[in-house]
């Protein structure tokens, strides 16, 4: 079988898949947006690999704020991709993670050429849209949010099939008459490529954190997200008598945010743009603790892929975060910290953080349950029987 991956993204798990498809025999080409800046995966072919891969984007750079300009881009990218799949001829393809302006070019063009193709439904960005409209958006994206939904559910009835993250997905599906042909597979990190490493180790050393106590936070900090809870969380830590550098790892509007807001309250702060995915086992390892951001809004449409990188790696994780989200159950279950995410959780995260850090055993405790859990959930051959199976009946 011969298959396109394109996660918009570049995520580590995405291709991960496509490496053990690859390796199953299927002739895959992995595809991604260059231009889109979030931490990447193992985007290159090793020796004997027959995993080809193609970027789309290259050369550019998103400005996720600029719309009018960002839309020309998703809709250009729409094109450069239905270009890339007229030139691999593909039997069929999965999308994940694109803008609705690119998957719908993208979509329209394989309906054209009849070739099937799954949605690997990662965000209902129609639902993301919609509640941020009036808070983080002008009460104009409304609209904005009316039209994607269209896009997207254009977008999945066009698809053969759909793969969704979560059970509370399908109530979207159903909505738009696609759950009948939609399946929920939840996401996984890579088990092999990210895992527990000393918390004294060489990039901790590199940029002076092996002997300061640490919160880290590493992934995109988008609409979904508040960074100033990152700050205000440091500050209260602080306050309660145990001092604390916070650490994040992002590109992007929220690092003018967060460099202000530290200032502001005097709270010790490391900025690095996204680290080498090789180099990502110790920057995770390099918190004490990690932290998951995720708005309210948000808690039905997402599930923050980067609190499963957290599990992998062996640290106690603090989510604020809504508790309903599927990966608040997954820290909550080793233990970890779950607390709605606004101002008013601070102190009792606060007061979680300091007992956390001031005891080793209990903070070695909490990183075993969270690898054990990982260990358990994450073993990548059921997903990817699951995924070659959709993808084959796609083609029939």
């Amino acid at each position: 079988m011969r298959v396109l991956v394109h996660d918009y993204a570049g995520h580590p798990f995405q291709v991960e898949l496509s490496r053990e498809l690859a390796g199953r025999g299927h002739d895959v080409t992995h595809s991604w947006c260059d231009a889109y800046s979030s931490g990447k995966g193992h985007l290159a072919a090793e020796a004997g690999e027959t995993l080809r891969f193609r970027p789309i984007g290259q050369g550019e750079k998103i400005e996720k704020l600029a719309f009018a300009r960002r839309l020309v881009q998703e809709l250009r990218f729409g094109l450069e991709l239905a270009r890339l799949a007229r030139a691999e001829r593909p039997d069929t393809v999965m999308v994940a993670n694109a803008p609705i302006p690119t998957l719908v070019v993208f979509a329209a063009f394989l309906l054209v050429r009849r070739t099937p193709w799954v949605l690997w439904h990662q965000d209902v960005q129609a639902v993301a849209i919609k509640s941020f409209a009036g808070k983080q958006l002008s009460r104009g994206f409304a609209l904005v949010g009316k039209a994607i939904e269209a896009g997207e559910k254009w977008c999945s009835r066009r698809a053969a099939a759909v793969v969704v993250i979560a059970e509370s997905f399908l109530d979207v599906h159903r909505q738009w008459g696609t759950s009948d042909k939609t399946t929920v597979i939840p996401n996984w990190a890579p088990l092999d490529e990210i895992y527990p490493v000393d918390r004294k180790n060489d990039w901790a050393v590199d940029h002076e954190l092996d002997d300061v106590k640490t919160l880290l936070y590493s992934g995109t900090l988008g609409l979904k997200h508040n960074p100033a809870l990152l700050v205000g969380l440091a500050r209260e830590v602080i306050d309660g008598g145990q001092p604390v550098r916070l650490v994040v790892v992002n590109e992007g509007p929220a690092v003018d945010v967060l460099r202000d807001a530290a200032a502001r309250l005097d709270v010790p702060l490391t900025l690095l743009p996204f680290q080498p995915y090789d180099r990502l086992p110790e920057v995770l390892g390099s918190g004490d603790l990690l932290v998951v951001l995720l708005e309210q809004d948000a808690g039905a449409f997402s599930v923050p892929s980067k609190t499963l990188s957290y599990l992998c790696a062996g640290r106690p994780v603090l989510g604020l975060m809504p508790s309903e989200n599927l990966a608040a159950g997954m820290i909550a279950s080793v233990d970890g910290c779950v607390l709605p995410p606004d101002a008013e959780s601070l102190p009792a995260a606060a007061e979680w953080v300091r007992e956390v850090i001031a005891d080793r055993e209990l903070r070695d405790e909490l990183g075993e349950k969270s690898r054990f859990l990982a260990e358990q959930e994450f073993a990548l051959d059921g997903c990817a029987d699951k995924f070659e199976e959709i993808l084959q009946l796609a083609v029939r």
